[in-house]
């Protein structure tokens, strides 16, 4: 075992990297959810975002437009999502379970010509004079743009929710549909694109793990963390400043355990794998005292 090995600035650095794809999934579904949605094809979204991504990336030779393509191709995704549980009022949980099942087997289907193929180069970005500053330069300021991207997303919703009056409906829809129905506001409307907004934000998750943290297609690879992004938005309270905490946070023991791994630390390999989730679970035990949305999972019916 040699702890001397890991280097605590590429630990901290390599943290916001882990995190980002989670934080993007997540703040998408904060933001359904705060629309009185609850959407469980998370999972099923980013690999779909993830497989789009990576075929138009390295179709084009621009991973820019490999994000583009990643968040349409979860939009669409969302989009049948909201058809189904909008206007043919389909049970919400089931729906997204279908969602995930049927994603997971669209990107094998979609990713079968792209095993084994390399992404094309995505660069950090050095940012002049910041990331100069020792110590927090490396950790903070030369990452690639998509970390800066994921950061400037949740800071967006954050103002949305907070300052605006599209925000202010969005929140009145997710607490009382009925009462916001009566009030002659368009529930149907704010929900699909809640929901169009969130499938977006996780195909970039999704592309964000095959164009950048791991830039190959490999079938599954979101492993699981489409389901972490919906756990850390419950942690969150459904606020957007608690879910970087919580993304961080998860980010943060997957990066540890990968070091600790590396180290030759006398713990078997499978423990310091389930690390990440036990934390997760524990944290989401201990802090998630928040209360959900009023009208969350429940069917509107626009007749009433």
């Amino acid at each position: 075992m040699n702890l001397s090995a890991i280097d605590p600035i590429l630990l901290l650095a390599s943290l916001m990297v882990a995190a980002t794809p989670i934080m993007l999934a997540a703040i998408g579904e904060l933001v359904v959810e705060r629309a009185g949605v609850l959407n469980l094809g998370v999972e099923g979204m980013m690999i779909t975002g993830a497989v789009a991504g990576f075929v138009a990336a390295t179709t084009t030779g621009s991973p820019w437009l490999g994000f583009v393509s990643a968040a349409c191709g979860g939009a669409l995704l969302s989009l049948v999502f909201g058809v189904l549980t909008q206007f043919l009022l389909s049970n919400q949980v089931a729906t997204g379970l279908a969602l995930t099942l049927f994603g997971l087997g669209l990107s094998a289907l979609m990713g079968q010509g792209y095993i084994g193929i390399k992404a094309p180069a995505f660069h950090d970005w050095h940012i002049p004079l910041l990331g100069d500053i020792p110590v927090i330069g490396p950790i903070v300021f030369q990452h690639d743009p998509m970390v800066y991207v994921g950061l400037l997303i949740v800071l967006g919703v954050w103002a949305f929710l907070k300052f605006t009056q599209a925000g202010l409906v969005l929140r009145a829809v997710g607490e009382n549909h009925d009462a916001a129905h009566a009030l002659g506001y368009h529930v149907r409307r704010v929900r699909i694109l809640a929901i169009l907004f969130g499938g977006a934000c996780a195909g970039l998750g999704g592309a964000y793990l095959s164009l950048v943290r791991v830039p190959q297609w490999t079938e599954g690879m979101t492993a699981g963390a489409g389901w972490i992004a919906l756990a850390i938005v419950v942690f969150a309270s459904w606020k957007p400043e608690r879910l970087v905490l919580g993304a961080y946070l998860f980010g943060g023991v997957t990066v540890l355990q990968l070091n600790l791994q590396a180290a030759g630390v006398a713990v078997p390999v499978e423990v310091l794998s389930m690390s990440p989730y036990l934390a997760t679970i524990a944290v989401l035990v201990i802090m998630s005292a928040g209360r959900a949305p009023g009208s969350l999972g429940r069917i509107f019916h626009a007749a009433r």
